[in-house]
């Protein structure tokens, strides 16, 4: 499983929890909060699956060009 998975996963449950409990009777504050908080775990879960992304990139184009 990529790095960054489980965290965007987390992220997007907390997110969608804080979006249905918008027509509850729960403070505004802990809604928002829910919301933010699960926003910046997909970012940061996303970020690091990027990151990841560019390291493998540029570790194979290393390996590709030390054949030609």
């Amino acid at each position: 499983m990529r790095n960054g998975m489980i965290p965007t996963v987390i992220g997007t449950v907390v997110t969608a929890t804080g979006f249905a409990l918008r027509n509850s009777n729960i403070p505004d504050s802990y809604k928002n909060g829910l919301i933010g908080f699960g926003l910046a775990q997909i970012a940061m879960g996303s970020a690091e699956m990027l990151t990841e992304s560019i390291q493998k990139n540029n570790m194979m184009g290393r390996v590709t060009s030390v054949f030609k």
